[in-house]
C-alpha cells in the first residue's frame, strides 16, 4: 500500500520531519531560505495528501484545481492570507495554522521593536560604528520616553492582548479598538475600549496587530497618519498589506508621524533600496516575530501534528476553515 506523501516547502527541523517520515512519505525542499518555486509546488501539489507550507507560499485555486489529492494544507504561520481558503474548503481540503504558540514570543518582539523606536536604539548603534560619537551632548539620540504614556493598539487578538499585558509594566494607559470588545481584557489588563478614531487620535503609539483582509487591506493610509498626533510612533507587526506604504513614508518624510517601527512589509522581502530605509526615523526588521528557536519548532510541531490528524481521518488541531 502506498504510504500518503507529504511535501514540505522549506527545510525544518530534522527531529519534525523525522515524526512524519514514520507513517508517510516526505520530501521537503531543500532550502531554508529561498521559496520552493512556483513549477515545483505545483508538481508537488499534484502528487501530494498534505501541504506543509510556508506564509511565502501562494497557494491559490490555480494551484489547488491541480490538486486532487490534497486533503491538508499545514500552514506554519497565523495569518493565512497567501492561502485561498475558501476555495479549499470548496474542496473538501482542511486548513490550519498556527496559533497560540506564537503569542508570546510575537509580543516580545513587537514592544522590543517599540522601545528600539522611540530610543533609537539602531540608531544609536549605528552612531558608535560610524565613529560619530565624540562628545556628549544633552538632546545627542533623543527619543521618546514609553513610560506613563498611551498606547494604541488596533486588533485585540492574543498577541494584542499579550503586548497590552507588557504595557503594564510601563505604566502605560492603553486603548484598543477590535471588532468586538474583549471585556475579560479589560477587566484583567485595565484596558479601555475605544472606537478606531479615538484609538488613532489619542495613542502616542499605535500598535497594528490586525489581520490582512479585504476590508483592512491599505486601512493604514494618509487620511489616518494624518489623524495620529504628530509625536505619534506607528507599530507594525503584523501583515505590511494592511499600510499604504508610500502614504507612510510621506508622513513620516514630513514630520506627520514622529517615527515607524516595521517588522512586515507589503511586498517581502524588501530590497535595500526600499524607499521606507532611507528615513532615519523607520526601524526595520525583516519579519521575524515569532522567529525565537523555541517558538518556530514549537511551531513546526504543530504543523505536523495538524497533518497527521486529517491524515488519520480526525479533527485537525487548529483549522483555519
Amino acid at each position: 500500500m502506498t504510504k500518503p506523501f507529504v511535501f514540505v516547502t522549506r527545510r525544518i527541523a530534522d527531529e519534525v520531519i523525522q515524526s512524519l517520515e514514520e507513517d508517510y512519505e516526505v520530501e521537503v525542499y531543500d532550502s531554508d531560505e529561498v521559496p520552493v518555486p512556483r513549477d515545483v509546488l505545483e508538481e508537488k501539489a499534484r502528487q501530494a495528501d498534505a501541504l506543509l507550507t510556508m506564509l511565502t507560499d501562494s497557494i491559490d485555486e490555480a494551484l489547488l484545481d491541480q490538486a486532487s489529492n490534497l486533503k491538508v494544507i499545514a500552514n506554519l504561520a497565523v495569518g493565512y492570507d497567501n492561502i485561498d481558503v475558501s476555495a479549499a474548503q470548496n474542496r473538501g481540503i482542511v486548513v490550519t495554522n498556527t496559533p497560540d504558540v506564537l503569542t508570546d514570543t510575537t509580543a516580545d518582539l513587537t514592544f522590543g521593536l517599540l522601545l528600539a523606536t522611540a530610543r533609537r536604539i539602531p540608531e544609536a548603534t549605528q552612531y558608535i560604528e560610524n565613529n560619530q560619537w565624540q562628545a556628549w551632548s544633552p538632546y545627542m539620540l533623543a527619543g521618546a520616553d514609553v513610560h506613563h504614556k498611551t498606547l494604541g493598539i488596533i486588533g485585540m487578538g492574543s498577541i494584542g492582548e499579550a503586548v497590552a499585558k507588557r504595557a503594564t509594566g510601563f505604566d502605560m494607559t492603553v486603548l484598543y479598538h477590535n471588532r468586538s470588545r474583549k471585556e475579560e481584557a479589560e477587566e484583567a489588563l485595565g484596558v479601555n475600549y475605544r472606537s478606531f478614531d479615538d484609538v488613532i487620535e489619542q495613542s502616542d503609539f499605535v500598535v497594528c496587530m490586525t489581520p490582512l483582509t479585504k476590508e483592512t487591506e491599505d486601512m493604514f493610509n494618509m487620511n489616518i497618519f494624518k489623524q495620529m498626533k504628530s509625536s505619534a510612533i506607528f507599530i507594525n507587526s503584523s501583515r505590511g498589506g494592511v499600510v499604504n506604504e508610500d502614504d507612510l513614508y510621506e508622513a513620516l518624510k514630513s514630520k506627520e508621524l514622529y517615527a515607524a517601527g516595521l517588522d512586515v512589509f507589503k511586498n517581502e522581502p524588501i530590497q535595500s533600496d526600499h524607499p521606507l530605509l532611507e528615513l532615519d526615523n523607520v526601524v526595520a526588521l525583516p519579519h521575524i516575530g515569532s522567529s525565537s528557536y523555541e517558538t518556530r519548532t514549537e511551531m513546526m510541531w504543530l504543523t505536523a501534528q495538524n497533518i497527521i490528524a486529517v491524515l488519520n481521518g480526525n479533527k485537525a488541531k487548529t483549522p483555519v476553515n
